[in-house]
């Protein structure tokens, strides 16, 4: 059980370096970025790894005081249970006049690489976990990152391709579809 609690405890504190690092990523690419739509995205995505790293900690500090692995950390709720909805209805009312710059986009990349490294890093330890309730706590964790990485991919489209995104998006109105 000693060598679980360990485990657990070193995913925990590799998690909360993920987290913070993204976090502090989209807090300055909320300053840099040019366009609306491109800071609005990124706002959001600061608020969720906030809660992601209050989430982490919280853990981290009870099963460091010993205690076993809970469900507490459900408290720690999205404000948005559906980012991408979010986005698509903000894109669609924008239109197609919103263009990003090439820091934007690039910003945009390193975004989708943190979070699908995040997936990736989560499913790994996903492998790993014994406990049910933190193989919930890892599953909730993978969902979550993997929303934030189809809502960066959207806008991403969006800004680089706008008519492709309407045609995917809007795609039950094509003849023949």
């Amino acid at each position: 059980m000693a060598d679980t609690g360990e485990r657990s405890l070193k995913m925990l504190a590799a998690a909360l370096e993920k987290e913070v690092r993204g976090r502090e990523f989209y807090v300055k690419a909320v300053s840099t970025c040019t366009n609306e739509l491109g800071k609005d995205i990124f706002r959001v995505l600061t608020a969720e790894e906030a809660v992601h790293i209050r989430r982490v900690k919280e853990i981290y500090e009870a099963l460091s005081g010993g205690k076993p692995w809970t469900g507490e950390w459900k408290s720690y709720r999205m404000e948005n249970q559906n980012l991408q909805a979010l986005f698509r209805k903000r894109m669609k009312q924008l239109g197609s006049k919103i263009k990003a710059e090439t820091g934007d986009l690039e910003a945009l990349d390193i975004g989708l690489k943190f979070e699908q490294g995040a997936i990736d890093f989560y499913k790994t330890e996903l492998g790993k976990a014994t406990d049910p309730l933190e193989r919930e706590f890892i599953e909730a964790m993978i969902l979550e990152e993997q929303s934030h990485y189809a809502s960066l991919a959207d806008v991403k489209l969006y800004l680089t391709n706008p008519e492709s995104w309407y045609i995917e998006t809007e795609r039950h109105t094509l003849d023949g579809a």
